[in-house]
């Protein structure tokens, strides 16, 4: 299976059905949709992420990782036994989602795709890196809490997925001013 490349830049549009626009507040008068570079930055910064995947049966399955976002793509891991292993062999189809929990401030991301494992050498050391970089002593340190996990990639214990974006939906909270944006690729 070929690398993924990265991500074309999307069409972005504000859904005002979902934003302040068409219920507006005080100062929600001027809210605009969020320009995609500002997702990627939000992106890159993320700790925490939820895989939502799909049982053969149809029931679903959310959990916590953590992943890296990298040359417009976000990456995953999962041992190979793992329950979102087992449901992306059979259906790749995934949604990552991160944000913020409160109803008033922050911005919650959902990134939906098809997760491809990684198989290129030279890509599979990229993400390594891009995890380093993001997580920095959580990874690198031996105290770290997933020390090890570049080797792991390494040796195949874990599968690494590729996640390229086919849509993606961002909700914005300021003060109780709500945004609504989808990117479309």
């Amino acid at each position: 299976m070929p690398a993924p490349g990265p991500a074309q830049q999307p069409t972005t549009e504000l859904d005002p059905r979902y934003s302040s626009a068409l219920n507006p507040r005080p100062g929600a008068s001027g809210v605009t949709a969020t320009e995609w570079d500002e997702a990627q930055r939000r992106l890159g910064a993320a700790e925490i992420f939820w895989v939502s995947t799909v049982r053969p049966d149809g029931r679903l399955h959310v959990t916590p990782v953590i992943a890296a976002w990298h040359d417009g793509v976000l990456y995953f891991s999962t041992g190979r036994q793992e329950q979102k292993a087992r449901n992306l062999a059979h259906d790749a189809h995934c949604a990552l989602t991160t944000g913020a929990n409160s109803l008033t401030e922050g911005f919650d991301l959902v990134v939906e795709g098809r997760a491809r494992p990684v198989a290129d050498p030279a890509l599979l050391e990229e993400v390594i890196a891009a995890y380093e970089e993001q997580y920095g002593p959580h990874i690198t340190s031996p105290e770290g809490t997933f020390h090890g996990i570049g080797d792991a990639f390494r040796r195949g214990d874990d599968v690494v997925y590729a996640v390229t974006p086919d849509t993606a939906y961002g909700f914005g909270r300021d003060n109780g001013v709500y945004s609504h944006t989808r990117w479309s690729f």
